[in-house]
Parts: C-alpha cells; sequence; structure tokens
C-alpha cells in the first residue's frame, strides 16, 4: 500500500479526538440526566441505609429457611448529617459524575475498541472483542456486588457499632457518599482480575502452573481481604465476599491455561 493510501499520524490523531469528544457528550449527558434525576439516584444510593433493603429482607428469609434466627440483620435506624455549606450540592454534582461515568463506560470502552480495532489483525479483533465485553461485564458485576452484597453489611456493621452507649453514631454525607462510591470503584477494578491475569499471560509474566502452585497463598489473601472488606464478623458474609473473588482466582487461572494452549 503506498504511504498515500496509509493514515498520517495526525489522521490517527484526529479519529482520537473524535473518540474521545464523542465519549465525553456521552459522558456529560448522563451526568446532566442523573443530575436532574436526582430524587431517583440518592433513592438508589441510599437504599443500603434502610432496613428494609433488598439484601437484608432476603437475608432474613434465608435465615428462617434455614432456622437460623441470628443471620436475619436486626432493624436499624441511622441518621445522617451534614456540617459543610456547600456539601450537599457537591456531594450531587460527584454522585452524577461518577454515575454518569459508570452509564456511559460500555459506550466509552466501545468508541476506544473502535479506535484500535483497524491496526488489529483478525484473530487478535475476535480477542478484543471478547475481552472488551467481558471487561464490561466484569466490572459490572463487581459494582452489583458491592451494593447488594459487601457495602450494605459492612454499612450496618460500622454504622450500628458502638464503643461506648452514650456515644451516637451520626453519619455525615460526605462520608457515605464517598464509602460507597469508593468501594464500588475497588469491587468493580477487583472483579478485572482474569483480564489482567489475560493479558500477563499474554506477556509471559504468569503461568497457569504458576497460579495452580500459589492457589493455597491466594485463598489466604482472598479471605484476608474479604475480612478486610466486610468486618461483620459472621462467617456466612465473609463467605458472600470470599466465594466470587476465588471463582475470579479460579476463571484466571483458566483463561491463562487456555492461553497456554493457543
Amino acid at each position: 500500500m503506498s504511504s498515500d493510501a496509509s493514515p498520517s499520524f495526525w489522521d490517527h490523531l484526529d479519529e482520537l479526538r473524535s473518540v474521545i469528544i464523542r465519549s465525553l457528550i456521552v459522558w456529560a449527558v448522563c451526568f446532566v440526566v442523573l443530575f436532574v434525576l436526582k430524587k431517583v439516584l440518592f433513592t438508589l444510593l441510599f437504599a443500603p441505609a434502610t432496613s428494609d433493603f433488598i439484601s437484608y429482607r432476603l437475608m432474613c428469609r434465608f435465615s428462617e429457611w434455614l432456622h437460623i434466627p441470628a443471620l436475619c440483620p436486626d432493624a436499624f435506624d441511622i441518621s445522617f448529617i451534614n456540617v459543610e455549606l456547600s456539601a450537599q450540592f457537591v456531594v450531587h454534582i460527584q454522585a452524577a459524575f461518577w454515575g454518569g461515568l459508570l452509564l456511559a463506560s460500555p459506550y466509552i470502552v466501545y468508541q476506544l475498541y473502535s479506535f484500535v480495532l483497524p491496526a488489529l489483525y483478525d484473530r487478535e479483533r475476535r480477542y478484543a472483542s471478547s475481552v472488551m465485553v467481558s471487561a464490561i461485564l466484569l466490572f459490572l458485576c463487581g459494582v452489583l456486588l458491592n451494593y447488594f452484597i459487601i457495602f450494605p453489611f459492612t454499612f450496618r456493621f460500622l454504622s450500628t457499632y458502638q464503643v461506648y452507649e452514650g456515644v451516637v453514631n451520626q453519619i455525615s454525607l460526605t462520608s457515605y457518599i464517598g464509602s460507597i462510591l469508593s468501594m464500588s470503584l475497588i469491587m468493580g477494578l477487583l472483579f478485572e482480575i482474569p483480564i489482567v491475569a489475560y493479558f500477563l499471560a499474554r506477556m509471559g509474566v504468569v503461568t497457569a502452573d504458576m497460579l495452580r502452585h500459589y492457589r493455597r497463598h491466594a485463598i489466604v489473601a482472598i479471605v484476608i481481604l474479604a475480612a478486610v472488606i466486610t468486618p461483620t464478623g459472621d462467617a456466612f458474609t465473609l463467605m458472600l465476599v470470599s466465594v466470587p473473588i476465588w471463582l475470579l482466582y479460579e476463571l484466571s487461572v483458566m483463561i491463562v491455561k487456555r492461553n497456554e494452549q493457543t
């Protein structure tokens, strides 16, 4: 192919600029939609802070089925406070900003994928499509796991924990929103372990035998991590967090092994 027919550096730069602009526009639209739908947005964010949240109700039904009343969370009532003049408005913007990014992330990833697609071979394109879809789904699974399991039980334990009866917990607005957003991001990134393992295997950094050899060490690390994330003290919640992360590790082993066979 002649040099005149091949795209120049400035052509690629112009296309990248278009990708960034389109992604920012979609992100901005999602931000505005969530900012306007303030009641819906914060109803979702504060749902885990209520005693009738779906995860608590399902846990109580599960405890009745197992005839173990201790598994059913006790009713609790937490009050929130705001001590800064502009905090509520800033939190509104912050929640809409990150929520908009979450909604726009599939489109943003697709745009980036479309940008690098012409530079890939046919075989690489098939793998890239699978990696793109898997990365989006895994991140969303991590966010949902945090929203329905990890954060609710962590919040319930920490918000009702008292060192002395005279000390009443009043959770600040910024602390609550910052915690749920940061934990969602952490769990979303943590669920990208199989994707990271795939790229490390492609670079020859890790092998399936290596991951199998350190499986016991990984399980211990996973349990410790789950205990830190969910300081509730009960084994059932610890299992709810540990098992998905352990399954991600086993999935990583399978992915690395398949990569070695291709």
